[in-house]
């Protein structure tokens, strides 16, 4: 059954981490300070909302990587319950897609916690001062990109590299529960 996410929290600074990403090194926001904007991206490999739109992500981040948009994944989902989100399949998900930004691992899943992260995958877009501006889905048609009419999530970066406001109602992000760990 899907979920969706919440814009509770719109407004809300950016929260630092420490992970490892699937090219073996260890990522903070520091990492990204000349970016405009950021957009992290809570992702998995199983779910089959992620699996259905990761290449429009890779695609996404083509297109705005000279306008200093930056997107960063993070699995935080439980891999011993969901094997094939393990860190060794990450590197598999990431090379089979083609993924051309950080894929972190949120082992802990302090991470996800931090940011109430509820569904895979949660898209939360932070302006060059760090503050959540949108939190909605990615396009209006995850299964079907040919039809796809609404790319929110454009919108949203246009709007904010134009230093404008979001000027339309933010539609949760639908797909799988995060897969909590029950230890």
């Amino acid at each position: 059954m899907p979920v969706n996410n919440n814009i509770d929290n719109i407004g809300s600074d950016i929260i630092n981490f420490s992970l490892k990403g699937v090219d073996d090194k260890y990522y903070t926001l520091s990492d990204f300070i000349e970016k405009e904007i950021i957009i992290i991206l809570f992702i998995c490999n199983h779910c089959p909302y992620v699996k259905a739109v990761i290449d429009r992500y890779v695609k996404f981040q083509e297109k705005y990587k000279n306008k200093n948009v930056q997107l960063i994944g993070i699995n935080s989902n439980d891999s011993k319950a969901y094997p094939e989100d393990s860190f060794e399949n990450m590197k598999l998900f990431t090379e089979k897609h083609k993924i051309n930004f950080p894929y972190l691992y949120d082992e802990t899943q302090i991470v996800a916690g931090n940011y109430q992260a509820v569904c895979t995958p949660d898209i939360f877009v932070y302006d060059k001062s760090r503050t959540l501006k949108y939190r909605g889905r990615f396009d209006d048609n995850w299964k079907e990109e040919d039809k796809v009419m609404e790319r929110d999530l454009g919108k949203a970066v246009e709007l904010l590299l134009e230093g404008e406001g979001i000027n339309f109602n933010q539609i949760p992000s639908m797909g799988c529960s995060i897969k909590w760990k029950n230890d």
